[in-house]
């Protein structure tokens, strides 16, 4: 157990809180009741990686942390290592980094859980660090983590509510034959577990109840914050909406959601998705609506809410939404990371195509609810696809809406004709949206360029990828016309 001589009380790791946590979640491995911990850590993508460790190893590495070949941090999308990890600075220009160098996952004991889903599996969310103590300068859960220090300097909490589509499918061949291994492996083949096109109707979630019974039964066993479960408008496409947490929980949820719905899905014979626009008929692009407010420390009081016969937010409010519209363009990468992200900005969608805001109108970009008297008063981002890494997303936000306040911006009217209102178009593709976001000079300086650089690196090397690759469309296009 704890001595000075430990990783994580030889660098001052953890608060008082969490030494305490860490006692408390030593008694209930010493009782018995898991056999295995998973030592999870969310990487540059959002997607979670680590090891898993038998129930006396997983004591000692409380305080001692498990160490990760530093080749994880260099991963793009298909896990293909896109830095030359064997050259000095190991590509990263960062010292401790190179020839595929250690780094150190160090768990949060609050985050604990028990998985419904695997019996005596007991899991727990790490954040990175350096072998000298420092964290890691690519681990993103820190970023955030960052962010949110300096709103408490300002006597605020961050508040942030989940609103996540997704497709789920039935799983009718996991394509494990010999030929359909790669980098990456062949997808599985799925068919539909419903038609579309009838939003949110009572006959269509009852014919899929088993699925939404099994969600709801491991997600409240998990302890997520769950709300709703509905019918969306694409083929085999739902809906979660998850009520306010505070913080970096927002993300830490987020991150074991994707994961847990995944996992459960696979065990029951299905397939999850959180990919914006798989390619099937009639598809729906699922998006991932962030619902985000302030909340003052002092009394507990919703920030945004509005005087009686104010504007739709208090003045920190429309400040903070002018921020958010200020770095729209800038941030739109941390929103949605993916090529395929960009398939889902159609006008007339429900998918914004430029940076403005309105009052309760869910064809705007920013979408402010609530009013005086209100403490649900939020505003709503509809620009994320649900792939996006949370950290960076939440993080984005916040930098974006703390540079607001801090320079008194100016939102501008609320736009109630979202796809006629003259203003800056929103990324088409995910090269334009890099682009931006190295322009960005807050986003650079708050996120680190060092961080900026790294990230952009890892998204065009995918980008690169892409277009090397010959589309269905160039060879229906051109094969029989020249």
């Amino acid at each position: 157990m704890s001595s000075s001589h430990t990783f994580v009380d030889r660098f001052g790791l953890w608060s008082d809180d969490q030494h305490a946590q860490a006692r408390e979640l030593v008694r209930r491995i010493d009782s018995g009741e898991v056999d295995l911990v998973r030592f999870a850590w969310p990487d540059q993508h959002g997607i979670l990686r680590g090891k898993t460790l038998v129930a006396t190893e997983a004591r000692s590495a409380l305080w001692e942390g498990v160490n990760l070949t530093s080749t994880l941090l260099a991963k793009d999308t298909s896990h293909k290592t896109v830095f030359p990890v064997f050259t000095q600075g190991g590509g990263f220009a960062i010292e401790g980094l190179q020839g595929g160098a250690d780094f150190t996952i160090v768990a949060d004991p609050a985050t604990f859980k028990v998985l419904p889903w695997s019996p005596r599996t007991g899991w727990i969310l790490c954040d990175a660090y350096m072998a000298d103590g420092r964290p890691c300068p690519f681990a993103t859960r820190q970023i955030l983590q960052r962010a949110v220090t300096q709103l408490d300097e300002l006597g605020l909490d961050f508040i942030a509510g989940l609103e996540v589509e997704f497709h789920v499918f039935k799983l009718d061949d996991a394509r494990m034959g010999l030929a359909d291994s790669g980098q990456p492996g062949e997808p599985p083949r799925v068919s539909l577990l419903s038609h579309g096109h009838q939003y949110l109707t009572e006959l269509r979630y009852d014919r899929v109840d088993t699925l939404m019974e099994l969600l709801r039964s491991q997600l409240i066993a998990l302890g997520l914050p769950l709300r709703s479960l509905e019918i969306e408008f694409g083929p085999s496409q739902f809906e979660l909406t998850f009520g306010p947490t505070a913080g970096v929980m927002p993300a830490d949820t987020m991150v074991l959601l994707r994961s847990a719905i995944k996992q459960i899905c696979q065990r029951a014979g299905l397939h999850a998705t959180f990919m914006c626009r798989p390619k099937i008929p009639n598809v729906m692009s699922s998006g991932w609506h962030l619902h985000q407010s302030l909340r003052r420390k002092s009394d507990g009081v919703n920030a945004f809410m509005p005087e009686p016969g104010g504007r739709d937010l208090s003045e920190i409010g429309m400040h903070y939404l002018g921020g958010l519209k200020a770095h729209a363009l800038g941030a739109a990468a941390l929103a949605s990371p993916t090529i395929n992200g960009y398939r889902r900005y159609r006008p007339f969608s429900l998918a914004p195509d430029r940076a403005i805001w309105a009052r309760d109108n869910r064809g705007a970009m920013l979408r402010v609810l609530g009013g005086a008297g209100q403490n649900a008063t939020r505003i709503e981002n509809r620009v994320g696809e649900p792939t996006a890494n949370p950290y960076l997303y939440l993080a984005s936000q916040l930098f974006s809406g703390l540079d607001g306040i801090r320079h008194k911006t100016d939102p501008g009217p609320s736009a109630d004709a979202p796809y006629e209102t003259p203003a800056e178009q929103l990324p088409r593709s995910l090269s334009d949206a890099l682009a931006r976001l190295r322009q960005d000079e807050m986003l650079n300086a708050q996120m680190g360029k060092v961080f900026i650089d790294y990230l952009c690196h890892i998204k065009e090397a995918e980008i690169a990828r892409f277009n090397l690759e010959v589309s269905e469309w160039e060879h229906r296009e051109y094969f029989d016309m020249f």
